[in-house]
């Protein structure tokens, strides 16, 4: 896995965190399966956001797409 999807599965979980969102609820919120953020946020992360996730959790965290993105290149 790359850092730059690191960072954004790290930002997206502090985020949620912040705003007291289980994973559950993200995942369910963004019409996935129970356990789709869990399995993303899991040790292993064999499993990635793509760009449809990022703009529909956004919505759900009330936040923008841009907050889960480094200021500079990593």
């Amino acid at each position: 896995m790359e850092e730059i999807e690191k960072y954004i599965i790290l930002k997206v979980k502090k985020i949620r965190e912040s705003k007291g969102v289980n994973q559950e609820n993200l995942s369910m919120a963004i019409g996935k399966n129970i356990s789709f953020i869990s399995q993303i946020e899991a040790p292993s992360k064999k499993s990635k956001y793509n760009i449809i996730h990022l703009n529909l959790i956004a919505k759900v965290l009330k936040c923008s797409p841009k907050d889960f993105w480094p200021d500079e290149p990593l």
